[in-house]
């Protein structure tokens, strides 16, 4: 034991130090660290008081910054304020830890690009005041905010509402605020007047039009203080204009395109206790457009691929050498994929032959109009050419799905799957009776060659056969 503890006592442990001193300067050397600073490849902390830092640290490289995710400072009384030139450099951050330290000031857009942040503690510091929306875009799991002097001000009414309604956990944090007699209170305790939540209100929550045409979205926000409103329309592919100086405010879209069908616009009325959002759906009604048609192709059964857009849902009728084709059991209309206002499908058709081949058009119509498109279909060859049916390498992967677009009629002079496979079933009795008796005439011929040949060298040959029916019946 004496001599263990002697080791570590002498020059070697002096030496064990100073390798170690050394490793840690040329790794903060490495990632260019502040120097009141500890960093690593993915975190940087400070923590000592002396000397300190006056601002975020940052390091040199961007490359290392990229790369970290945790911050923690703490005992940094002259670290006074946070903003977006520093801490938004670290885009990659998720946990940011600034305690009992001297912060004050926290920017409106300090974390507007730190947007994997989810863990942020602010506990023991000098903040008075903090912004909402400083934190709207964050997905936090955790925003601790104990023992800070916070001025009871409708500014901090927004921590309060936070406090009782968004983390559970914040039941044990120990908010308060000083009131304009120095004196501290609960902050679940402050009443403000005239400091409340802003409500926005949309004018329909189903805006409807026609494709081409324009219509307007009005917005009413309410709430003290005033609270400004904007537009979300992030994806509205149509031309479009707001005016938020006024309320209600507005959005207008002008020629309206198919192609904004289902998207939804947001109006968010916001001050700064908090913010509501109100949202419409964009429903446009436009004429049917078959955008893909192809050739029929091998499956399971064989398919003519098709993708038809419309809304309202448009009816779907097929055409046979220009007349009307009745669906059935054989021949049939299968929907596998609707998305919103477009729907992918086939007509199967099962085993069909060359009495199947020709022009089939596809017509698709709704109330606002009507589009049709023709394809060549190719199944067999006709009988006696020696070809065989026309396949497709390329094999497409169709459920068989009911038809859930589209309807049928019957006509006595229409042309239907089930006459064509009747016709096909009469061809083939008509095959089958031929064949038989072909084989029947044969069979005679060759038992007829064979009693002929072996007779005429059989003793009782032809001979014996006439002789035997020369015998009197009565002697």
């Amino acid at each position: 034991m004496v001599s263990w503890r002697r080791r570590w006592q002498g020059p070697g442990l002096a030496r064990l130090w100073g390798f170690c001193c050394l490793v840690l300067g040329s790794w903060r050397a490495l990632l260019a660290c502040p120097a009141p600073c500890t960093c690593s490849a993915s975190r940087i902390w400070c923590s000592e008081p002396a000397p300190g830092i006056v601002s975020f640290p940052v390091l040199e490289r961007s490359a290392e910054r990229e790369n970290i995710t945790n911050i923690y400072i703490a005992n940094q009384r002259k670290l006074e304020s946070i903003n977006n030139n520093e801490v938004g450099l670290y885009v990659g951050l998720k946990n940011l830890t600034v305690v009992d330290s001297g912060l004050k000031f926290v920017s409106r857009q300090a974390f507007l690009k730190n947007t994997n942040l989810q863990y942020i503690n602010f506990s023991r510091n000098k903040l008075s005041s903090l912004y909402k929306k400083t934190f709207r875009h964050l997905n936090l799991s955790d925003l601790i905010l104990v023992d800070n002097p916070f001025k009871c001000s409708c500014d901090v009414m927004w921590i309060k509402i936070f406090q009782e309604t968004k983390f559970s956990n914040t039941e044990t944090q120990d908010f308060y605020c000083i009131n304009d007699n120095n004196k501290r209170i609960p902050l679940s305790d402050m009443q403000i007047p005239n400091c409340g939540l802003p409500s926005a209100n949309l004018s329909v929550y189903n805006l409807t039009v026609v494709e081409g045409r324009s219509t307007t979205l009005y917005c009413e926000a309410t709430g003290v203080p005033s609270p400004n409103v904007s537009w979300v329309v992030a994806n509205l592919v149509s031309k479009h204009e707001s005016n938020t100086s006024k309320n209600p405010a507005s959005l207008t879209i002008r020629n309206v395109s198919s192609k904004d069908s289902g998207i939804r616009i947001s109006c968010i009325a916001e001050n700064i206790v908090g913010e509501d959002q109100a949202s419409a759906d964009l429903v446009v009604f436009f004429a049917p457009n078959i955008t893909f048609i192809e050739p029929p192709t091998p499956d399971h059964h064989w398919c003519i691929p098709f993708t038809v857009k419309g809304n309202p849902k448009p009816s779907l009728q097929w055409f046979y050498e220009g007349a009307i084709l009745n669906e059935s059991e054989y021949i049939c209309t299968k929907i596998h994929v609707s998305n919103q206002s477009e729907y992918h499908g086939c007509l199967q058709l099962d085993n069909p032959t060359h009495l199947n081949n020709g022009a089939y058009t596809l017509l698709a119509k709704n109330e606002y109009g009507e589009d049709e498109k023709r394809v060549d279909a190719h199944f067999m060859s006709m009988p006696g050419d020696g070809s065989g049916p026309i396949l497709d390498p390329e094999l497409y992967d169709y459920e068989t799905t009911p038809n859930d677009i589209g309807d049928t009629t019957n006509n006595s002079n229409q042309i239907t799957s089930t006459d064509v496979s009747n016709k096909e079933n009469e061809d083939s009795i008509t095959v089958y009776v031929v064949v038989g008796i072909a084989a029947l005439v044969c069979t005679g011929l060759v038992i007829m060659l064979i009693i002929l040949k072996f007779g005429r060298h059989s003793k009782f040959g032809m001979k014996g056969f006439v002789l035997f029916h020369k015998i009197p019946l009565d002697g």
